[in-house]
């Protein structure tokens, strides 16, 4: 595996589309992780990468590596719900490059989101964590579910079998967290 001797958090730009998409296709592939069944081009995903402005409560932090100038994986804060009422929450998630979870990227990710979130009008975050994925799905469900405990999320229930992948049922636990 590469190492790293220093990573950069930054906003996603147009550049990183090719990148991110890159790295969201392989969990599309490869895991129940997420509930997407088709990979996408990068012109498919321009509309997702625009829906992330340099401020707000909806955000994209894309961490790098400064030599290689590789991207590691994202992180966004997305709409929890379109209605209204929902503004103020939103729910987050971290993709890591294949090679790259399990090395603090997403730790470097969550920090960077949270920070950029700091004085917008977000009352919550909120995690959904598909249940039951082995290491070799994409790094193991307890990995994900660590995470989100150190960042101060708390399990808040699960809906049982809600999504349908790879000829099997999967559940969800959702997390929430104070901001």
């Amino acid at each position: 595996m590469p190492s790293w001797t220093e990573v950069q958090v930054r906003s996603g730009t147009e550049d990183d589309l090719t990148a991110l998409t890159e790295i969201y296709n392989h969990y599309v592939r490869e895991t129940p992780i997420t509930f997407d069944t088709a990979t996408f081009t990068p012109g498919q995903r321009r509309p997702w990468l625009r829906s992330y402005p340099e401020d707000g409560p909806h955000r994209l932090r894309v961490a790098q590596d400064v030599p290689s100038g590789r991207v590691l994986g994202y992180a966004t804060s997305s709409p929890l719900r379109p209605k209204p009422a929902y503004s103020t929450s939103v729910e987050v998630t971290v993709y890591c490059a294949d090679g790259a979870a399990g090395r603090g990227v997403g730790t470097l990710l969550y920090e960077a989101l949270f920070k950029a979130l700091e004085g917008e009008d977000v009352h919550r975050a909120y995690a959904g964590i598909v249940q039951g994925v082995t290491p070799a799905e994409g790094g193991g469900t307890s990995a994900s579910e660590r995470l989100h405990q150190r960042f101060g999320f708390r399990h808040i229930g699960t809906y049982g079998e809600v999504g349908r992948k790879f000829g099997r049922y999967w559940d969800v636990a959702w997390y929430e967290k104070k901001l």
